[in-house]
């Protein structure tokens, strides 16, 4: 069984090192990117939080202020009902403060609530922007495939998150401030001993959350691979080969054996957080001790009269209240901050990965391809195409064969403008398609894949979806594309024909086999109707009549147009105007299919095995 905390499921640098001030200096620079996101997705209910919790912080102030004031009358001589109505008035202007501030509170609340979805919304589009504009490349390099999915599975989550830690650091921060001007508005010697009193619990709550977050930092690897196995034995698209391979114990196995790791190291960090947290109370009650001494000793001194001790008291026990909240929340903040800052830097990343949209535009029908001398490797990777030269005229079609890894479909994509080369050029009618306008040079591709997407919306969008602003009254051109394909024969059965959901996630959906998807996918590719149609393996999952059907098309679509057809299926490309066979990334024979029999090379060896497969499939089942 493999070794779960191998290093290569693990995304993040270890943090165990941040230190408790670390995250306080580190903090300005964590939020900055959160702020500017809640500033540009909700900047008038930002406003208005911050101007309430302003406003809540004065009326906490005031009231903590007027309480001096009530429990003077209260404390002072003469009959009890004399001093209850002199300190009435008072009083009830305490209660109209503390009134003030809880309604001020629900006002946040109210605010509060517009802010999340906004941030959230904004946040959601840049990802999936950012996602749609990189270069197809991006997707085969691991450090941004790394960014990507922080930034989808924690950055998105906490940036939702973080609006809500916020608010209420936002909340906390001003109700500390409070207790402290209203203590240092009633004696100067109060203020050090509110700091006396907050002080542990804040270095208790800092303590416990920094040793959440480092042992999250330890975990993130683990439960990577808990969720990776846990998809296998809940998702639908492995569970028919797991019970087929009877790997139901080995993966419950395996899921024991991340999960136990998870739930250990959970164990340990808990146990360490409640001794901490053991730890700081134990202090703040030895300097809630020394608090009530010292007012006993201002008390004794004349330094301060009762009724500002008792006020003193209760301040100070907002202050310690309100300081382990802001420490608690402070803490979040950080950590979220950093996953927000993910999320920043891939869209940072992705930036520098798209093509800038400029140049000329492509030519709308080009005449003639050519490649000269291109070589491409993918990131990180040893060279999958080198020194290659090919020359595509329109009204010609052309096939790319050989083994699987030969470097067939890279060089497609090549060709289509999807991959740049990595050496050499690529040229569409004499202009290097470097220079020409990105979106241009798409909109004269047409490509149908082997392994096509499967739109989770309705059949008509399936096919739609190959030139989805194209305008088609009554449908016709939908429908001649499905005939061509034999993809009217899928739809015409369905409940709501054309408007059947094809996804079985939702209510009323249905599902197709293989075959029925792919002729789907060649109906769109036919929709479609480009000058430059590259078919890579369009017919591996149809039936005989299903690729005869195509392969008509394909021959009526070829007049005047530069078709690419990649197949493993000789017999397929024998009336193609020039076959290229590859091996290795590199072109080694090319000509006619005669040509290349009477070659007597990899081309006649392949398409012998073939013909030999196609009389007596059993014969590649025989020791040789």
């Amino acid at each position: 069984m493999s070794d779960v905390t191998a290093p290569y499921w693990r995304l993040e640098t270890p943090t165990d090192g941040l230190g408790p001030w670390q995250v306080v200096r580190g903090l300005p620079a964590a939020l900055g990117p959160a702020l500017r996101l809640i500033r540009q997705a909700a900047p008038r209910a930002a406003v208005t939080v911050l101007v309430l919790h302003l406003v809540a912080g004065v009326a906490t102030t005031y009231g903590l202020v007027a309480t001096a004031g009530v429990l003077e009358r209260l404390f002072a001589g003469g009959p009890t009902g004399a001093r209850l109505a002199a300190a009435a008035p008072a009083l009830a202007l305490v209660v109209l403060a503390f009134a003030t501030r809880a309604g001020l509170e629900i006002a946040v609340t109210l605010a509060q609530a517009r802010i999340a979805p906004a941030v959230r919304r904004l946040a959601d589009e840049r990802l999936v922007a950012a996602g749609l504009a990189v270069e197809l490349t991006a997707f085969d390099d691991p450090r941004f495939l790394d960014r990507m999915f922080r930034a989808r599975d924690r950055g998105l989550l906490y940036l939702q998150r973080i609006v809500d830690n916020l608010v209420e650091a936002i909340g906390a921060l001003l109700a500390v401030t409070a207790a402290a001007v209203s203590l240092t508005v009633l004696h100067p010697v109060l203020l050090p001993i509110l700091l006396v009193t907050v002080l542990p619990d804040g270095w208790a709550a800092l303590r416990a959350a920094r040793l959440g977050y480092a042992g999250n930092a330890r975990l993130v690897a683990l439960n990577r691979r808990v969720s990776m196995v846990t998809d296998l034995a809940t998702e639908r698209e492995p569970a028919a080969e797991v019970r087929a391979t009877q790997a139901q114990d080995s993966v419950l196995a395996r899921y024991r054996q991340a999960a136990d790791l998870v739930r250990d190291e959970e164990i340990a960090v808990a146990s360490a957080q409640v001794r901490a947290r053991a730890r700081g109370r134990a202090l703040a009650g030895v300097a809630l001790g020394g608090v009530f001494a010292a007012l006993w000793l201002l008390l004794d001194a004349g330094w301060i009269p009762l009724a500002v001790a008792g006020t003193a008291l209760i301040a100070t026990r907002t202050a310690v209240a309100a300081l382990a909240r802001l420490v608690r929340t402070a803490d979040q903040l950080f950590e979220q901050g950093l996953y927000v800052a993910d999320f920043h830097a891939f869209l940072a990343d992705a930036a520098t990965r798209t093509r800038a949209s400029a140049g000329p535009a492509a030519p709308a029908a080009p005449q003639r391809i050519e490649l000269r001398d291109v070589g491409f490797h993918y990131p990180g990777s040893a060279p999958v195409l080198h020194g290659v030269d090919l020359t595509l005229h329109a009204g010609q079609t052309v096939a790319l064969v050989g083994e699987n890894g030969s470097g067939k479909t890279t060089l497609a994509k090549i060709i289509a403008g999807l991959y740049r080369p990595t050496a050499g050029s690529v040229a569409w009618d004499g202009t290097d398609l470097a220079t020409l306008h990105p979106d241009t040079v798409a909109d004269r591709v047409m490509m149908v894949l082997q392994n096509p997407v499967r739109w989770p919306d309705s059949a008509r969008l399936n096919v739609r979806m190959g030139r989805f602003d194209r305008a088609d009254p009554h449908d016709e051109a939908l429908r001649r594309a499905a005939r061509q394909a034999l993809a009217d024969e899928v739809v015409d059965p369905l409940p709501q024909g054309w408007e059947t959901l094809l996804t079985t996630a939702f209510t009323g959906g249905v599902d197709l086999s293989g075959g029925q998807w792919q002729r789907l996918a060649v109906a769109r590719g036919l929709f479609r109707d480009a000058p430059v149609l590259i078919w890579d393996e369009p017919t591996a999952p149809l039936d005989a009549r299903a690729e005869y059907a195509v392969y008509e098309a394909l021959r009526r679509l070829a007049a005047g147009r530069t078709v690419v057809l990649i197949t493993h299926r000789l017999a397929s490309v024998r009336n193609c105007d020039r076959i290229y066979l590859m091996h290795d990334g590199e072109i080694v024979e090319q000509g006619s299919h005669q040509e290349l029999l009477a070659l007597g090379g990899r081309y006649a060896e392949l398409s012998t095995l073939q013909a030999r497969m196609a009389e007596d499939p059993w014969l590649s089942l025989q020791p040789r």
